[in-house]
């Protein structure tokens, strides 16, 4: 038997549907390296098409926002020496392609000159893409801890699953998923510095217990300034008057004012006095007692 022969009937051993793929084995029973290898194993060479660089668009659920330039360069030589060596997958839309996994090879052949590269088509539907856009990234990228976590509230978001679903899927923890979407509560600066690696994981974990945001921007600039520890961060966050205060909303500045007015018109008056939310309640108990209070506060009534 020819080698050819042999790799198409081991094509057809392997010949498999992407419902078949997708509905006897979750992704949480596979990673993305079996996923992208079953599928371009089962794909006869002839089905392998050269497609328009021009024509492909990124993946809509692709979570990945930053993308290293230095690795896209160091590809993008690689593929001018040896040409696309894995095809990448795509999914047909209604002007050209979109990417279901290889944006790195897609991005670093339009780097290389790239006119043309080898992909697979296939039809996947929209929970698909994003569950291999996640894991693509998860497990051989290193999404950013902001991107990972903004993947997983939009994956939870839009497939309505529960962090404790979204961990099983994706071979976490309960409280890895829990610590990651705990980031997005973070400011946005603060974000923005854990994206740019001015502020680790570790540390931006510490910080998004904190109810208090402008102590987080303060600890963050310490962190950013000072190159404090994770150990030190934390010993600044157990200080009660740091990671126990909480901001006073207005309305409990309000209850709080309202309890002092109440109990000095108690002690002018006389009387039980109540204040609520545009509304003073005086008690008395009889008609010579109104009169008392009326004239305590200086009221006349006409005959």
């Amino acid at each position: 038997m020819s080698q050819t022969n042999e790799k198409t009937n081991r094509r057809k051993a392997l010949g498999i549907g992407l419902d078949q793929l997708f509905s006897n084995n979750n992704v949480n029973q596979l990673d993305f390296d079996t996923i992208e290898k079953t599928i371009i194993e089962t794909t006869p060479e002839n089905e392998i098409k050269m497609i328009p660089v021009d024509e492909i668009r990124s993946n809509p659920y692709q979570p990945r926002i930053h993308f290293d330039q230095d690795a896209l360069n160091e590809l993008a030589e690689s593929i001018k020496e040896h040409g696309v060596l894995e095809p990448i997958i795509v999914k047909k839309s209604i002007k050209g392609y979109e990417l279901v996994a290889g944006e790195r090879r897609t991005k670093a052949s339009k780097i290389a000159g790239k006119t043309k590269i080898p992909a697979i088509i296939k039809d996947f539907d929209d929970q698909s893409m994003m569950e291999i856009a996640l894991l693509e990234n998860i497990q051989r990228e290193n999404l950013t801890p902001i991107e990972e976590a903004k993947a997983y509230k939009n994956f939870m978001t839009k497939m309505n699953l529960t962090q404790e679903e979204v961990a099983s899927k994706f071979k976490k923890s309960r409280s890895y998923v829990t610590n990651m979407l705990g980031l997005l509560k973070l400011p946005s600066e603060v974000q923005r510095d854990v994206v740019s690696g001015k502020i680790s994981m570790s540390h931006a974990r510490v910080l998004s217990k904190l109810e208090d945001e402008e102590e987080i921007l303060r600890l963050a600039k310490k962190i950013k300034e000072e190159g404090i520890s994770v150990h030190a961060l934390e010993n600044l966050t157990q200080n009660e008057e740091v990671i126990k205060r909480k901001p006073i909303k207005r309305d409990d500045t309000n209850k709080i004012l309202y309890k002092i007015y109440e109990k000095t018109m108690k002690d002018t008056l006389g009387t039980k006095v109540s204040i609520g939310t545009n509304k003073i309640t005086i008690n008395f108990n009889s008609s010579e007692d109104l009169n008392r209070l009326l004239e305590i506060m200086n009221i006349k009534v006409g005959e």
